[in-house]
């Protein structure tokens, strides 16, 4: 079983404490890491590994449920830019990842660039995984912004 995969029952076991919400196409969750603050992934719900194998109806809503999550990612942290990120090589299971990057974030690796520059080692560090009550106030404001947008949405 893959990673997200992995995840994914986790959540429908509720025994994921990332969870933010679950939405028509994928599940939202906090990252483990916490490095770039509000760093946040949409699970695909299918497990498949390109986006044109996604019915079209599907991949449509999956993108703009992304989109909607990003937008909320960003109202909560005032982020300066948002990076996205769809890899899959090492996990070959549609998941978004959304970087929320704020100017100066990456010193002293680099000046501006991509979030990889950031030694891995760095990035998983015991200091930046989100616990406790960090994690259940970020997931709380995510969830309630990301309700916002949806209900707003639907109007």
């Amino acid at each position: 079983m893959c990673l997200i995969c992995e995840r994914i029952k986790m959540i429908q076991n509720n025994t994921n404490p990332y969870l933010v919400k679950e939405l028509e196409t994928g599940y939202v969750v906090i990252g483990d890491d916490q490095y770039f603050k509000g760093y946040t992934l949409f699970l695909c719900k299918k497990h498949v590994t390109e986006l044109f194998l996604l019915e079209d109806d599907f991949r449509k809503k999956f993108m703009d449920e992304m989109s909607t999550v990003a937008h909320a990612v960003a109202i909560v942290t005032g982020c300066d830019k948002m990076n996205y990120e769809l890899l899959g090589m090492g996990d070959a299971h549609l998941h978004w990842h959304l970087y929320p990057r704020y100017r100066g974030d990456l010193e002293p690796y680099a000046k501006i660039g991509p979030v990889w520059w950031v030694p891995l080692d760095v990035v998983r560090d015991e200091k930046y995984k989100i616990k406790g009550r960090e994690l259940e106030d970020a997931k709380a404001k995510l969830k309630a912004v990301l309700e916002e947008l949806l209900n707003k949405a639907s109007c």
